[in-house]
């Protein structure tokens, strides 16, 4: 996996030529400074994962005035292996005026961006075997984008490689084959750079792969690190396997959805998904770590310094996978420097950074079975049973060989999915975007030796029964109470965006961006795109003047899997396109 190939594209566009002046390098002391409001570096824009930007020149005055500066069509709408067509779930990255934005198969388009449209200077098209690659996708078409370091443009694609694009001409610089698609490991998250490595997470855990994070050396292109996610024999965690069948070979714990970076600790943060099989978790008795755990690595070993597990022995399907927000909060009258986690299973939590000492966690879904609550000393679920190899947690929310059937509240999209939420430092407010409902997941038993690469390993899987709802939720971050709510008809698949006017912005899959008022998320605007919405605003400003930018197109999991429970939506025709707002 450590080959490195050094490849030419064709660009696509003689307007490159025009770029032709060198672009300013990223570094880390340039992201850290966190000094260049106008723009938005890294995929949460900060390291600290808070989605949040100083600009104010849109506000809770004059944001009814925000009106369609621009839009761009971009490619990627083509469908492959199970997947009838690719989606847009990335975040644009801006720097001085130049955006850089990927479609679902993880081509990547610069636009040089003006107050009439954003011009294509070029296209760097992976060409990604959609077949081969699609196949083995669990959840769609989909790509969150892009990272930058030094003169380059640093992207993933879904058959496994990690791509170093010249950000001034479009051409590949090279590329490095990380993840493996014959055992069904593929990428759909954005790269995190970390001084001067990209951190990248894996997808696959429905196909039974081992997951893991891996650096990457961008100076020499060659691997530092690689920590396995499922603890094997002689490492600590591997006793929470306790099977006798190796099921931590083909146990999950993808890591599919972008970590933080703490420099004050040297820690990287990152959430593990689900184990394998799913609904079974007979099959693997034990807490099965580090899956639906948080982890905390040093950045330039891979060493794991601390862990926080939400969900032991996972029936729901309901991972750990979620981003790492890091704030100070006041707690008991006392600062503490924590990560804030909202957690698919419908908990929300705040953990002592540097040590991952549980500090308060509360509900944020408005319907919870399958716990009565947290421990308040350990963060364990209530319902957890420490004499029991196998969770059943409250009595008929998990699916189980003996009874087959559980209906349990979140459903097992979560209380929150992957879409990001964001934190405003200034009003101290996390906002949160929610996905309310309740599902039936119905066991398999799963036979021994039967696991195949490219095959679903889930050991069942889940049925709706009722309609699905959402809603943006406004938490307290030092008690972790929710002080505001803004209802929404569907579940909230695009996540938020938090700014210095005191707004937050959210998208709303059947089409409508909103901007809501950042302490009482009263709605303040709509705009209907005319498209599904599954990618979470951002904004950046050029020439002094402010942006908010989305991309346009439904697509993952919801399309194929959920539909029948959120009726209306299956009306949308999948789109692919960029929209740019503006005074």
């Amino acid at each position: 996996m450590s080959n490195v190939k050094r490849i030419t594209c064709t660009v696509v566009t003689a307007l490159v030529l025009s770029a032709g002046s060198q672009a300013a390098e990223v570094t880390m002391e340039r992201v850290l400074k966190n000094s260049e409001s106008q723009n938005w570096l890294s995929h949460h824009r900060t390291l600290d994962g808070q989605r949040f930007s100083p600009l104010t020149n849109i506000n809770k005055k004059n944001v009814k005035d925000l009106n369609v500066a621009w839009t761009f069509q971009l490619g990627g709408v083509e469908g492959g292996g199970i997947w009838p067509h690719g989606g847009l779930q990335g975040t644009p990255i801006v720097e001085d005026g130049m955006m850089y934005v990927t479609d679902g198969w993880g081509a990547v388009y610069a636009l040089k961006v003006t107050p009439t449209g954003g011009d294509l200077l070029w296209k760097m098209d992976p060409e990604v075997d959609k077949d081969w690659a699609g196949a083995t996708a669990c959840c769609g078409v989909n790509n969150r984008g892009i990272a930058l370091w030094g003169d380059q443009v640093i992207s993933h694609t879904l058959d496994g490689r990690l791509i170093a694009t010249n950000k001034t001409t479009g051409e590949k610089v090279w590329e490095r084959q990380v993840a493996d698609p014959a055992v069904s490991e593929t990428i759909t998250a954005a790269p995190l750079i970390v001084k001067n490595m990209a951190i990248t997470g894996v997808s696959g855990a429905e196909y039974g792969i081992r997951g893991w994070l891996a650096a990457t050396d961008l100076t020499t292109q060659k691997e530092v690190w690689r920590f396995k996610t499922i603890a094997e024999p002689g490492v600590k965690g591997h006793e929470t396997w306790k099977d006798d069948h190796n099921a931590w070979e083909n146990g999950g714990g993808s890591t599919w959805v972008v970590g933080s970076y703490d420099p004050d600790t040297n820690l990287i943060l990152w959430g593990v998904g689900n184990p394998g099989p799913d609904w079974d978790p007979e099959y693997r008795p034990g807490d099965n770590l580090y899956t639906n755990s948080t982890v905390a690595v040093n950045a330039d070993t891979g060493k794991l310094k601390w862990f926080h597990q939400y969900t032991p022995n996972d029936p729901y399907d309901y991972d750990g996978v979620n981003e790492n927000t890091l704030v100070d909060i006041m707690y008991k009258g006392k600062k503490r420097k924590v990560m804030l986690h909202a957690d698919r299973n419908g908990y929300a939590y705040a953990l002592d950074r540097a040590t991952g000492e549980f500090v308060w966690g509360e509900a944020f879904v408005d319907k919870m079975t399958w716990t009565p609550g947290l421990d308040p000393k350990t963060g364990r679920p209530l319902a957890y049973d420490p004499k029991s190899d196998v969770q059943l947690y409250a009595k008929g929310t998990a699916p189980n060989r003996a009874t087959k059937v559980g209906i349990s509240c979140p459903g097992n999209m979560g209380g929150k999915n992957w879409p990001p939420t964001s934190y405003n430092p200034e009003l101290h407010l996390w906002y949160i975007p929610v996905i309310e409902s309740c599902n039936t997941m119905t066991a398999k038993d799963t036979v021994e030796g039967t696991h195949k690469h490219r095959e679903w390993w889930t050991g069942g899987g889940p049925s709706q029964h009722e309609p699905i709802v959402g809603s943006v939720k406004a938490v307290d971050p030092d008690t972790g109470k929710v002080v505001a709510k803004y209802a929404m008809q569907y579940p909230n698949l695009g996540g938020t965006l938090a700014t210095g006017g005191d707004l937050v912005f959210t998208s709303r899959p059947e089409g409508v961006i909103a901007a809501l008022d950042g302490k009482t998320l009263q709605e303040l605007w709509t705009f209907n795109v005319g498209g599904g919405l599954n990618a979470p605003p951002m904004t950046f400003s050029v020439d002094g003047k402010q942006y908010v930018a989305v991309l346009v197109g439904l697509g993952g999991a919801w399309p194929k899997w959920f539909v029948d429970s959120t009726k209306g939506l299956e009306k949308l025709e999948p789109g692919s396109s960029l929209y740019v707002f503006a005074l």
